[in-house]
């Protein structure tokens, strides 16, 4: 006798399941010409339609007087939206359910069974929206309303099991493990529902720790990143497990895809690692203001593969992590946020010396974000062709503020301060001395142009 493949076997267990369900389709539609049921598919619609004439009457009603709510909080008004957008599916449930409890005192419960169907229908289907507007992306909403709503109707009509069992007729055998529908969709469900209480609690761990002022903004970013990780990392793991796919047989597998994606993204792996390193040794964190080649801002989030950094004019630059730790990085306020900062300048001859350094550091703490806290000075620092040097320095503790702007404020500053005293500012002067001799004849200039 010949072997049955196991392929023959599985075609014919769909057949068989959909000859089933068609039977079982067949004697529904064959009983729905029945008197009693006739008439209750007729009650049906006609309560439809009238829940679709009160939506008209008292839906614009409604919505008048919800728009004279002004003072009522946001969420109250976003509860009214949402039944103002289901008036129709409310008004027939309550129509429906009235209808299906007065037929079952009044009438044999058989005269009232498929209204009772399509009440628990309805009923299933607004509860499964009202729950579903909690989820806030669009698409995944959907995808679970919808989702939702078939599992509701197949456990209403009683067909879960032939429903499970086509979808696991569905499928092949992969060495140990058996991959079908069936499991696509446990898949599908288990780790949904686990990265989803995955996500509410690293939310609310990020929330918490975001508030603690007791750690450093660069250990509340790396707590931050490890947390997901092991949130995300235990919900995988476990949802694999629950729908049986035994991963030690990918182990082998996944340590050569992982030496392969070690060799083909170096650099991807050489900026996570950086970025780990940044994040534990606290060189830099969020709010501090560098310096990286001609790139000065203040970083505004640390990534896992790139440091944002905005600067004085807007731009928003994405620095690799690596960068940040191979290259030479100028924090400004690494330890603290004093930052200090030199001018030069000079005088001329004829000025004082003394008066100018008074004069100087008199006008730089005049400036608005020059510390008092932390004297200014003014040095000598030379004798010019032209003028005496001197170097100002000042100090201030908002880097994120600029330091162009500052400067030039004390350049002012000095400027003004110069002019009420009398300090003048020279410029460079050239001294040209005609030697005795023989002039140039206009021959000779001609030959030498």
């Amino acid at each position: 006798m010949a072997a049955v493949e196991p392929r023959d076997l599985e075609v014919d267990q769909i057949i068989d399941v959909g000859q089933s369900l068609l039977m079982q389709v067949e004697v529904l539609f064959n009983s729905l010409f029945r008197t009693w049921n006739l008439y209750q598919i007729g009650i049906a619609i006609g309560l439809f339609a009238l829940a679709h004439v009160l939506r008209a009457i008292f839906g614009p009603r409604i919505r008048e007087w919800m728009a004279s709510r002004e003072n009522w909080p946001k969420w109250r008004i976003r509860i009214l939206v949402v039944i103002h957008q289901r008036l129709r599916p409310i008004f027939f449930v309550i129509m429906i359910w009235a209808t299906v409890l007065a037929m079952r005192e009044w009438a044999w419960p058989s005269r009232s069974y498929l209204l009772s169907i399509v009440a628990t229908l309805a009923l299933a289907w607004l509860f499964i929206v009202f729950v579903t507007r909690l989820i806030k992306s669009p698409f995944l909403r959907k995808f679970v309303r919808y989702g939702a709503w078939i599992y509701a109707t197949l456990e209403i009509l009683d067909l879960v099991d032939e429903a499970e069992t086509l979808l696991d007729s569905a499928g092949f055998s992969f060495g140990s493990v058996r991959l079908s529908l069936l499991l696509f969709v446990q898949a599908i469900v288990i780790l949904g529902l686990l990265i989803t209480v995955a996500r509410t609690l690293t939310t609310t761990t990020v929330s918490s720790i975001r508030k603690n002022e007791d750690i450093s903004p660069s250990m509340q970013v790396l707590i931050v990143k490890m947390t997901q990780i092991g949130f995300y990392g235990i919900a995988f793991y476990a949802g694999v497990k629950a729908i049986g796919i035994d991963l030690t047989g990918l182990a082998v597998l996944s340590g050569a895809i992982g030496v392969g994606l070690g060799f083909g993204l170096q650099k991807v792996v050489s900026n996570l690692v950086s970025g780990v390193i940044i994040l534990l040794d606290k060189s830099v964190k969020p709010g501090d203001v560098i310096s990286l080649g001609q790139t000065f801002g203040w970083i505004n989030s640390l990534g896992a593969r790139y440091v944002s950094v905005v600067t004085r004019d807007g731009k928003e630059y994405l620095i690799p992590n690596e960068d940040l730790i191979t290259g030479q990085v100028v924090n400004w306020s690494h330890s603290n946020d004093f930052v200090r900062l030199d001018i030069n300048f000079g005088t001329a001859y004829h000025d004082n010396p003394h008066d100018v350094r008074r004069i100087a550091i008199e006008a730089a703490s005049s400036v608005t974000r020059v510390l008092s806290t932390r004297p200014s000075v003014c040095h000598i620092v030379g004798f010019g062709d032209s003028s005496v040097d001197y170097v100002l320095r000042f100090w201030i503790s908002d880097p994120t503020g600029g330091l162009t702007n500052i400067r030039g404020n004390v350049y002012l500053a000095l400027w003004d301060a110069f002019a009420a005293n009398g300090i003048s500012i020279p410029f460079p002067q050239r001294e040209v001395k005609v030697l005795d001799g023989n002039p140039f004849t206009p021959t000779q200039n001609a030959t030498l142009d």
